[in-house]
């Protein structure tokens, strides 16, 4: 079987592919339903697939869809991994803990977002302190999110961006608009007003699984940043920490930083290894990865996000135009390619099992 074939087309389809690979597999599965319906009526829901002793005390986590319609990347990998029998291979003592659509509202719906329009990557902060405040982004909001979308509007906006490029660097350009904002509820990058259900849903799933652990490693699987097909490990540990230096290891030194000035991502608010960690509790060591996949360039997946938000605000899903973003929304962040499929799945192999390696001589 072609490695290509893991992959889905679709969020029932994945979900459907999921279970009956963990379910084949052995594994203990379990849902947690969303409270609202896909496109077509169908349930969502979180699922999740243990593999191993549930009393192990070092866990491999892979997640996917933080970001939906990032989830056919993840979810691949996810039911390759166990059809093809990898989970078999785990060493004495460790355990797999797969969690599938951790935000399948925006899986299901072609959305990067949850349902309330927050950037579940960016929801992890503390409510109850005065929020994050990114003064660029307020400034640009009209310029990223306006309230017509052809081509007129896309050519002036994308001037405006471009000069403030040009004057400030692309660097804080990206982080202007990608680091993460909390003054727009209706804009993009948004953290969100409070937890959302996909936050609390994995700080849940964290907490109920995994307190027996005292060595967890994450991959976190994302897609949509730097050259296509590569898969980045972006680690966001601060630097000097022994997690930081645990992870470098692990992966011999294949890994970047967002904080030294490496990674294609910029820093980030309200990333979810917060949550993870607030989950888990003292005593434990984490170490966490998203591995990063390219798609398009970065101006092509930034221009379907900005035309995505402005669909659901202001136009017809349905309409022409409508399913002509979806489908730009779509190709930004899955590439219906063999080629790219198969270099999806090499790498995510690859770190795997770099992943399990350095888990069991923890």
């Amino acid at each position: 079987m072609s490695h290509t074939s893991y992959f889905s087309s679709n969020y029932q389809e994945a979900r459907d592919r999921f279970e009956t690979a963990a379910r084949s597999g052995g594994a203990v599965f379990e849902s947690f339903l969303h409270p609202e319906r896909g496109p077509d009526g169908e349930a969502l829901a979180c699922d999740t697939a243990w593999f191993g002793n549930k009393e192990a005390e070092r866990v491999v986590v892979t997640i996917s869809a933080t970001h939906g319609v990032e989830g056919f990347c993840g979810s691949g990998v996810q039911a390759g991994w166990f059809e093809a029998g990898l989970a078999d291979d785990l060493p004495a003592g460790m355990a797999h803990l797969a969690i599938h659509a951790v935000n399948p509202h925006g899986f299901a719906w072609l959305r990067r977002v949850t349902e309330e329009n927050v950037d579940l990557n960016r929801n992890f902060v503390d409510f109850s302190m005065p929020l994050p405040v990114n003064d660029a982004y307020i400034g640009l909001a009209d310029t990223i999110c306006p309230p017509t979308w052809d081509e007129e509007t896309i050519a002036a906006t994308g001037a405006v961006l471009e000069a403030y490029g040009e004057t400030h660097g692309a660097k804080a350009l990206q982080s202007a608009i990608s680091a993460g904002q909390y003054s727009h509820p209706d804009g993009i990058f948004y953290g969100g007003s409070g937890p959302t259900w996909s936050n609390r849903i994995l700080r849940d799933i964290f907490a109920q699984n995994l307190s027996k652990a005292r060595a967890v490693a994450v991959i976190d699987f994302h897609t949509g940043l730097g050259p296509r097909g590569h898969g980045e490990r972006i680690c966001v540990h601060p630097p000097g920490s022994p997690d930081l230096a645990r992870a470098e290891d692990w992966y011999a030194g294949d890994l970047t930083s967002p904080a030294l000035g490496t990674s294609s991502s910029v820093e980030l608010t309200g990333y979810n290894t917060i949550g993870m960690a607030e989950a888990l509790g003292d005593g434990k060591a984490l170490t966490a990865i998203a591995l990063e996949y390219g798609t398009l360039p970065t101006e092509q997946v930034k221009l379907a996000l900005r035309a995505d938000n402005w669909l659901h605000l202001h136009g017809d899903p349905a309409s022409e135009k409508g399913q002509a973003i979806k489908r730009q929304i779509r190709e930004a962040f899955y590439q219906d390619a063999e080629d790219w499929k198969e270099m999806i799945w090499e790498r995510a192999v690859e770190t795997l099992r770099l992943t399990v390696a350095g888990l069991d001589g923890s």
